[in-house]
């Protein structure tokens, strides 16, 4: 991996999707991006590497995660030993499903999967045992019918209970995760904007207009995490971005991104990303460029 590209993908305006189906015995696509949802089954290939956003992890011999537009993603080799790993890619335009048809009652779960597709999805075994047959022959059927099934199989993943957010929600900044509060979103975006300053509760409480305990409950309750979390995270996935696409030391992009203490920095970031920032930097190296 020495470049992070933008890919330009086949598809043209007057196709609705496009799937590669392949065996092999290796990955040697380099980390990328492109604007289109990418639905990626991988088969037989324990000890892969996968990389989606921010997340790193060496996956299993069932794999299938939805990736959403301009998120970085690949998979690498790494410790897979596999002669014949099963690769089945499934990509569409994000305009396929216009947003006024996604608000209709019956879609509400795809429209919701699709807006946590910024941070990437893992989907567990147990879905992928019931979807990854239609997938895998998603190939055999032609027009409209193929169309149909991959509604289908969107809608069933939709509904997956155990679903997993892989990327950071910083990480991927261009795009805008909706909490459904004007207030919760207007808190996010000043700790956006302002994350490489000092942020306290009492000033998001007074940009809100709610008490300090109040907000405090509040934002616990629509995100599932505190004000300070919530500030470490938003800290975090700037410096990540720092990390992959600056040459600024560690050090320097602790202080960048909000940390008064590179040891406190340290200690948070291989909490969550487990590993260091040094690691994490090695496992994206090279520069961005456009293709």
């Amino acid at each position: 991996m020495n470049n992070i590209i933008k890919e330009i993908t086949p598809l043209t305006q007057n196709d609705c999707f496009t799937i590669f189906s392949r065996v092999k015995k290796d990955f040697d696509f380099p980390l990328h991006f492109h604007e289109e949802y990418e639905l990626n089954l991988i088969l037989n290939a324990p000890g892969a590497k996968r990389i989606v956003g921010d997340n790193v992890e060496e996956i299993g011999d069932m794999e299938l995660v939805l990736v959403g537009p301009n998120l970085s993603h690949v998979w690498t080799t790494h410790n897979c030993t596999s002669e014949e790993i099963t690769e089945v890619t499934i990509q569409w335009h994000k305009d396929l499903f216009d947003d006024k048809m996604l608000r209709r009652n019956q879609l509400s779960f795809i429209r919701k999967m699709f807006e946590r597709s910024v941070r990437g999805i893992l989907f567990p075994k147990e879905t992928i045992e019931m979807v990854y047959k239609r997938i895998l022959d998603i190939n055999q059927l032609q027009g409209f019918d193929s169309v149909l099934e991959l509604m289908s199989i969107l809608h069933d993943l939709s509904s997956s209970k155990s679903m997993r957010v892989l990327s950071d929600a910083t990480f991927n900044n261009d795009q805008v995760l909706n909490y459904n509060s004007r207030r919760i979103d207007k808190a996010f975006e000043f700790m956006n904007a302002n994350f490489n300053k000092p942020i306290t509760l009492k000033d998001l409480s007074k940009l809100v207009s709610m008490t300090e305990v109040s907000f405090s409950r509040f934002i616990k309750k629509r995100t599932g995490n505190t004000f300070i979390d919530s500030l470490n995270e938003i800290r975090l996935g700037h410096a990540t971005r720092m990390l992959i696409e600056t040459t600024h030391s560690v050090s320097e992009i602790s202080y960048k991104c909000g940390f008064n203490n590179i040891s406190n920095f340290n200690r948070l970031f291989k909490k969550k990303k487990h590993c260091t920032p040094k690691e994490f930097r090695e496992n994206f190296s090279g520069t961005r460029i456009f293709i």
